[in-house]
């Protein structure tokens, strides 16, 4: 789901990161405003949660890869503003620091996954608890479906996204100049997928963090769950927040199991592998058998170089063991995380009212 450079036209680029910006500000100034409390540990904490399930690739229909996002277990904990920026910021890490996801489409996978998935979780996640009690088993089955929902919907946005590219943008002759699968293959290819594997795992992660902090930490919801029908318990203790961190570790180390799952995800070969053998029928088999175009599309060819990371595709070109790779990656964009969301407080800090 992590649109590469070259797969969306320029213009549809600008008009996602214009469509972001408004979500962005206003997601700025609501966290702003809870800049002194835990909510700043607690961003950084989803947003490195989200970065590393991420990383955990999950076979696919078709021979693709896919993911889930933690967006909704984010959306529930924190809300969904600053859920927006926690998603965002891991999203933004991954582009720049690991080529996953485009710097140009960016802005696309930020209102795709950060965006639309954020509000979509928090809707149905209160729509469907209602008022019930935080300790329901109402609100686990909540979270499940907000988490199904908000995959599926972030998936069909970017579908739609790919789907269009061909019918607006392409040379004289027809052909298209940047994601050549119309709306009638890259719709069913992205869905098929995220209706089945990957918004399960959506949804086992949402009911089972829910399910957990119901027991270890029921303030982390009643925070976000007005008109809960029970009385909501104080806030802890940054202490508390300890397992979560301890659960994220373990999640680091686990990491390498990420790279089992063979394959790319739809909609992110490389030009190279338009003109590989057996990637063109990897991408055949996964677009239905559907032809595969003979040359790379030429604005996807142009816009593919627009930037180079520097450990692309969690692979650090230093080391020689894949799995050790992934795992340093994993750690490095944790740390990133970290450093990006506490020197955001400290500057929000010193800011005048």
């Amino acid at each position: 789901m992590h649109i590469p450079d070259g797969y969306l036209s320029p213009s549809t680029c600008a008009a996602l990161y214009a469509g972001s910006a408004p979500f962005w500000y206003t997601a700025l100034r609501r966290v702003e405003r809870l800049v002194h409390t835990r909510t700043v540990p607690l961003l950084s904490l989803f947003a490195a949660f989200s970065f590393i399930v991420m990383m955990f690739n999950l076979p696919l229909p078709g021979g693709t890869t896919g993911h889930a996002v933690g967006v909704a277990v984010a959306a529930i904990v924190l809300g969904p503003w600053a859920s927006i920026l926690a998603i965002s910021i891991a999203l933004a890490i991954q582009a720049i620091f690991f080529g996953d996801g485009g710097i140009t489409s960016l802005g696309a996978n930020c209102f795709n996954m950060a965006i639309v998935g954020s509000l979509a979780a928090w809707a149905v996640y209160r729509a469907v608890s209602g008022r019930a009690p935080v300790d329901s088993r109402r609100r686990v089955v909540a979270a499940a479906l907000a988490g199904y929902a908000s995959i599926n919907l972030s998936a069909l946005f970017a579908a739609l996204e790919f789907g269009i590219q061909p019918l607006l943008f392409h040379d004289p002759s027809g052909a298209p100049l940047y994601c050549p699968y119309p709306l009638h293959i890259a719709i069913p290819a992205m869905m098929i997928g995220h209706l089945t594997v990957a918004g399960m795992a959506e949804l086992v992660i949402s009911a089972g963090v829910v399910a957990y902090l119901q027991r270890a930490e029921p303030s982390l919801l009643a925070a976000t769950a007005p008109g809960a029908a029970q009385q909501r318990p104080a806030a802890p203790a940054l202490s508390t927040l300890r397992p979560l961190w301890i659960a994220l570790g373990v999640l680091l180390v686990l990491t390498p199991l990420g790279i089992l799952a063979a394959g790319s995800a739809w909609g992110e070969w490389s030009p190279s592998d338009f003109s590989n053998p057996a990637a063109r029928r990897q991408i055949a088999a996964a677009t239905g058998n559907a032809a595969t175009p003979t040359a790379v599309p030429t604005g996807l060819a142009r816009m593919s170089n627009f930037w180079t990371a520097p450990m692309p595709r969690y692979a650090p070109p230093f080391l020689k063991s894949a799995a050790f790779g992934y795992a340093l990656s994993a750690m490095s964009g944790t740390g990133l995380i970290i450093l990006i969301t506490l020197a955001a407080s400290r500057l929000l800090t010193r800011r005048p009212s």
